[in-house]
């Protein structure tokens, strides 16, 4: 029952998107001129282009990911290796009805940029980079190497990203080794590029909001600046000078990048001294009693607030 708490239909809508979109990426753009994405899902794709054609890409990102997924559910936990094991379902499903039942040829080009190596990879990219950030953000994942990352990284003393960024050199290396021919592999690179950015603005958003950290003494007259210019709270800290043990307090306000300028001028009007720092912040979560924040550049404990916290609507 507990499990069941924790899943809910939305993520499953949303990760039967995810699959068909991946597929799609993959499918219409990248396989058909032998460009390879990232991880398991291009191993999938090398595999099945060099065995015998009973052997359908969909087996393959099925055989290869599912066991990688069950063998990271004591790290990751009963609800991500659900949503994950669905998310690499829907996605092999789909490229077996995309590439065996549907009437599209996609054995010598895409059907949509032809030959056009460029288009490919940028597309395919960008199209399985949307996939893989929707199945990231709503709980699962696209790809096994992910599980594997977090899993060995530490014991081998090294990132998850380093790890994955390995993993899909040597994927690289040994794909140029086969085709006797390093243009595909470096345009696989690109496609590569495309799929990591397109997932930082899917998981992360586009328009990420700015938190500024404001040290200034004058903290009453900022606070009541910002909260009528914006129409939103700030929360008080206070705080000690390092140097000078002065008694201090820093306003921690979050606004969207188009309000920096005007946030940045209202607190020097009234405070010049004042000392302003601004971190991007990924997400931004408000309710009635608190609001969590997660921040790219920086982590940070609970913030002890005086007053109701809101943010301004990014």
């Amino acid at each position: 029952m507990k499990l069941l708490k924790q899943m809910h239909i939305k993520n499953f809508l949303m990760l039967t998107l995810a699959g068909a979109i991946n597929a799609f990426g993959i499918v219409f753009f990248l396989y058909p001129v032998q460009l390879y994405d990232s991880g398991i899902s291009g191993t999938s794709m090398l595999m099945a282009q060099i065995t015998p054609p009973f052997l359908p890409l969909s087996l393959f990102l099925a055989v290869l990911n599912v066991p990688l997924f069950l063998y990271g559910l004591k790290k990751q936990g009963a609800a991500f290796t659900i949503y994950a094991l669905y998310a690499v379902g829907i996605y092999a499903l789909s490229a077996w009805l995309m590439m065996d039942v549907l009437p599209v040829d996609v054995t010598l080009a895409s059907p949509l940029a032809g030959t056009d190596l460029l288009l490919c990879a940028l597309f395919g990219g960008i199209i399985s980079g949307v996939g893989s950030g929707l199945a990231i953000r709503y709980g699962g994942a696209m790809d096994g190497i992910e599980v594997v990352a977090v899993i060995f990284a530490k014991k081998l003393g090294i990132t998850v990203g380093t790890f994955c960024m390995i993993y899909n050199v040597l994927l690289y290396v040994v794909c140029g080794v086969v085709l006797h021919s390093w243009i595909l592999p470096l345009y696989s690179i690109v496609t590569y590029a495309a799929a990591l950015k397109t997932v930082d603005f899917i998981v992360d958003g586009v328009d990420r909001a700015k938190a500024a950290m404001i040290v200034t003494v004058r903290p009453d007259e900022i606070c009541d600046a910002l909260s009528a210019a914006f129409e939103t709270g700030a929360t008080v800290i206070d705080a000690k000078g390092g140097y000078s043990r002065s008694e201090k307090t820093v306003v921690y306000f979050v606004v969207n990048r188009f309000q920096v300028s005007k946030m940045k001028t209202l607190v020097h009007e009234i405070d010049p001294t004042a000392y302003i720092t601004i971190n991007e912040v990924v997400d931004v979560f408000s309710s009635n009693l608190s609001v969590q924040k997660t921040e790219k550049k920086e982590e940070t404990g609970d913030v002890p607030t005086d007053e109701k916290v809101q943010t301004s609507s990014q």
